[in-house]
């Protein structure tokens, strides 16, 4: 069976195990390890495995159930059902009938959410959520790459993970409950409440009756504000640390460019901006030469040697050669 087939085949199934077991572990309102593998064992959910027969089928189908698995630990879904689908990430690492062992493709992209979810985990003294993450690190369970599936020219035909929305997590909860209806039902309540308070205790006793309504409304105002606060604060860490990474260290040039040195220059107003500037380059030897002792002037025009000897030069030769001739003789 191909792999397209085998997408196919066991996405929606796998896909639906995996919502039954998020499911239930959502319905005990904990994110404690020990609830989570209650259901597990009392699902048998490692028994996915035992479907698959060649060690090829075996390979793809856990990465296939890694890939489903994954998209539970990222927003927009909530935190305890991100928890779960951590918890079911460790689970299905631990029990893969191949060897050696799948890794779970993490993208660079998500590894932020990732590490912003432990972070609220141990914020919040979730340390069997620490201990799990912990546990996978230590084992290198995790492929840390570009993507989150390969790209290969079936992309287009890959079956999209929609969101379910009862796992959803909802931002604006404080702000669906203080609506206007509820506002209104809460008034009407609260003045029912006060008048019964001002029949029964006597207006001397110096009780003070409270505006609830003001109250719960104010309330919600402060949560959506603290909310969009944080949302801004981490973008902001985000962004700085972008910045910090891209002009916080110099890049070394190869020797054929070291007079194009990049230079860190840090505005006085406030806002660090890289100015880059060009290093001036160092006169050669020759320039300096001619700075401190002068320009040479143009050398002189010299003849060109010719294939052929001219007169008087023959002449010479001739000369020369009955010297030498004569004082040979001499000597013999």
């Amino acid at each position: 069976m191909s792999r397209k087939k085998l997408c196919e085949y066991y996405w929606a199934p796998l896909k639906s195990d995996c919502e039954e077991l998020l499911g239930r572990f959502q319905q005990t309102e904990s994110v404690r390890y020990e609830e989570f593998s209650a259901i597990w064992r009392e699902m048998d959910f490692s028994g996915v495995f035992f479907g698959t027969q060649s060690d090829h089928e075996k390979r793809y189908f856990t990465r296939l159930i890694f890939t489903i698995a994954y998209r539970y630990i990222l927003p927009p879904y909530s935190f305890q059902i991100r928890v779960g689908g951590l918890y079911m990430i460790y689970g299905i690492y631990n029990t893969q009938l191949i060897w050696p062992k799948e890794k779970i493709r993490i993208a660079l992209k998500d590894w932020y959410d990732v590490q912003k979810l432990i972070a609220d985990a141990k914020s919040c003294q979730h340390l069997d959520v620490v201990y799990v993450f912990k546990r996978l690190l230590s084992s290198k369970a995790f492929c840390f790459t570009a993507m989150p599936q390969k790209l290969t020219f079936e992309a287009r035909e890959r079956v999209q993970h929609n969101v379910n929305e009862e796992f959803r997590d909802h931002k604006n909860r404080v702000t669906e409950l203080a609506s206007i209806e509820m506002l209104e039902e809460i008034a009407n309540m609260h003045g029912h409440y006060e008048r019964l308070k001002k029949s029964s205790v006597p207006p001397s006793s110096g009780v003070t009756l409270l505006n609830l309504t003001c109250l719960v409304q104010k309330c919600a105002f402060e949560y959506q504000q603290w909310q969009d606060k944080i949302a801004s604060s981490s973008r902001a860490v985000m962004l700085a640390t972008i910045k910090s990474k891209s002009y916080g260290h110099v890049s070394k040039g190869t020797k054929s460019r070291h007079h194009r040195q990049v230079e860190m220059v840090t505005s006085g107003s406030g806002t660090d901006q890289a100015l880059f500037s060009q290093k001036k380059r160092h006169p050669s030897l020759r320039t300096r030469t001619w700075q401190n002792f002068g320009k040479p002037s143009e050398p002189e025009q010299t003849q060109e040697w010719l294939l052929s000897v001219m007169e008087e030069d023959k002449n010479a030769l001739k000369r020369k050669d009955i010297r030498r001739f004569k004082w040979r003789n001499n000597w013999l």
